[in-house]
């Protein structure tokens, strides 16, 4: 069953409000954060990797504000190559009490006060890959990147139904991202949680410190016997009593990938997952749960690594160095990679924090003319902290539960968007009513 909207376009319906050029001087470590295109995700805002600039433009540039309840557009980004994240045309609804400013080429989209617009709705209608698509359709080309200007965004055709009808189908899929939300929450917390566990025993030695000075550590008493009660020096300075310092290549053992050739079709498209950096770059999680390419059985007999096992650390190694996960399943990986097996004597959970916590180490062994990256022999090089095996063990066992919890989140956010974007398309069409919606809703909310 179709719908019977009126119709009408996006400049009918909302003004366009395109974003400030601030220049690079501008840019701080802190202050007010400025929204860029990198920051534009299909629906949501993303909060990372954000450029500031001082408070003072508060004041002059008010007009570049962006209100809660607006919709905020890229203007500018890819056609169909790369991952719809980079496309032009992507739309989010900006939901934020605290203030912002937008960056040139990010459009905020503010509904008319004398039209009934729900943003909510239009964010899930723009977000629809049809729409996409007709974006990237209408969107000029300049330096191989394509561009949507203020006229060809309001020409864009879009559906007005009676605002009842836009409330309770913003409703129904907002109550979707409401959940997943809410899960990614979930998982920040739980990263945050083993991130400072481990920053506490490895890096601060936090309880070998409340030792060395007569302190009750607050551990139970058989993992409080693990630490030491007090520190020698060291070439990396002071470390508690008995650890030592170690090369990488002497504590883990480390892989590397490479990619069949794309043109031989019998390497492709078969069951075995073939990991890639952009798979990580596009993660929200630690658990790396799925692949943009498969390829077969004969391709992963092409890579030296073959294929990984569960529970392999994967460190992007090349522009850019520093994304990271540990695989949810088997995987075979790329050129682009180095990977830290589980046999390591420091095992890939433990590996996952001290990656983190020494990320400008890593890049600063990196090299190269046309991109930055970290080989294999320079990471191996790379000094670090060993702590007594015992208390590595009792952190991974520790940080298991954690990343545990945070796979069984992501399968259930995984599950949770394909049934959000199954649906966005038949309520907006009008083929599933609004009245049936509870009866599939029930198992995933």
């Amino acid at each position: 069953m179709g719908n019977k909207w009126k119709e009408s376009t996006i400049g009918q319906l909302f003004n366009l409000i395109p974003g400030f050029a601030f220049k690079s001087p501008d840019f701080l470590e802190s202050g007010i954060p400025v929204i860029k295109i990198k920051n534009i995700k299909p629906i949501k805002l993303s909060k990372h990797e954000f450029s500031y600039v001082d408070g003072s433009f508060v004041n002059t540039k008010a007009r570049f504000i962006p209100l809660k309840g607006d919709l905020l557009i890229s203007m500018s980004g890819n056609r169909y190559d790369g991952t719809p994240e980079t496309w032009v045309g992507k739309v989010c609804y900006f939901q934020e009490e605290d203030l912002y400013l937008v960056n040139q080429r990010v459009g905020v989209l503010r509904g008319k006060s004398e039209v009934e617009v729900d943003p909510r709705f239009f964010v899930y209608y723009l977000a629809q890959e049809e729409q996409q698509y007709h974006f990237i359709s209408v969107a000029t080309s300049s330096g191989g990147q394509a561009n949507l200007s203020p006229q060809q965004i309001a020409s864009v055709p879009v559906p007005l139904p009676p605002l009842p009808t836009q409330k309770a189908i913003a409703h129904i899929l907002g109550t979707l991202d409401d959940k997943i939300e809410l899960l990614c929450q979930m998982n920040e917390t739980l990263e945050a949680m083993a991130r400072a566990l481990f920053k506490s025993w490895f890096v601060d030695f936090d309880p070998v410190r409340k030792k060395a000075e007569g302190l009750p550590t607050g551990l139970p008493p058989e993992i409080d016997a693990l630490f030491p009660d007090s520190f020698e020096d060291s070439e990396l300075g002071e470390i508690p009593k008995g650890w030592n310092i170690k090369a990488l290549g002497e504590v883990v053992e480390i892989a590397g990938g490479s990619t069949p050739r794309t043109k031989d079709t019998s390497f492709w498209d078969g069951i075995y997952k073939f990991a890639t950096p952009r798979d990580l770059s596009r993660l929200d999680t630690p658990i790396l749960t799925d692949t943009e390419r498969n390829i077969t059985k004969q391709g992963v007999a092409q890579i030296s690594s073959g294929q990984l096992p569960t529970g392999t650390l994967l460190l992007s190694s090349r522009a850019p160095i520093g994304y990271l996960a540990l695989t949810d399943s088997p995987v075979s990986i790329n050129q682009g990679f180095i990977a830290v097996k589980k046999e390591s004597i420091l095992p890939p959970q433990y590996m996952y924090f001290w990656c983190k916590e020494n990320m400008e180490t890593i890049i600063g062994n990196a090299n190269g003319t046309t991109f930055l990256e970290i080989s294999k022999t320079n990471f191996r090089t790379i000094k670090a902290v060993l702590p007594r095996h015992d208390i590595a063990t009792q952190f991974c066992e520790v940080a298991s539960i954690m990343f545990s919890m945070i796979a069984k989140n992501t399968h259930e956010n995984r599950a949770l968007i394909k049934i959000r974007d199954s649906l966005l398309p038949k309520l907006i069409s009008g083929d599933l009513e609004i009245k049936d919606i509870d009866k599939i809703l029930e198992p995933a909310t």
